[in-house]
């Protein structure tokens, strides 16, 4: 059975970094035909891909990540795959970041996310 659980720190400070985790069972992020991608939901709006990482041995965006535009700057990703997880960092944040964070598993790219962790609530505020 495939699981994702996100994990990290409920509240963080403006302009600090936030750091979540998402640990996968059941399947491995070394799968070439695996994308895992960071999506959020901030209060009352809809889903908001952030980017993500395909599997090491993939082609593609450079070093194999790809980002959402408006947050290429801010944004990095990498993979501990002695743990299976896959980790997202996001710098500088501001309050407009509160949001609940999700890890999926997206099949061939990130078009469509077979697997979907819970969520973990994230709050920006000093």
């Amino acid at each position: 059975q495939v699981q994702l659980q996100e994990s990290g720190p409920g509240a963080v400070k403006p302009s600090q970094t936030l750091s979540l985790t998402c640990t996968v069972s059941g399947s491995s992020i070394t799968t070439t035909s695996y994308y895992w991608s960071w999506i959020r939901q901030s209060p009352g709006k809809g889903l908001e891909w952030m980017g993500g990482v395909g599997a090491p041995a993939n082609v593609g965006a450079p070093n194999n990540k790809y980002y959402h535009p408006f947050l290429k700057s801010r944004i990095s990703f990498s993979m501990d795959t002695s743990r299976n997880q896959v980790i997202l960092q996001l710098n500088s944040v501001t309050p407009e970041d509160t949001a609940v964070y999700y890890c999926a598993r997206g099949l061939h790219g990130f078009d469509e996310h077979d697997y979907w962790g819970r969520g973990t609530q994230v709050t920006i505020s000093s």
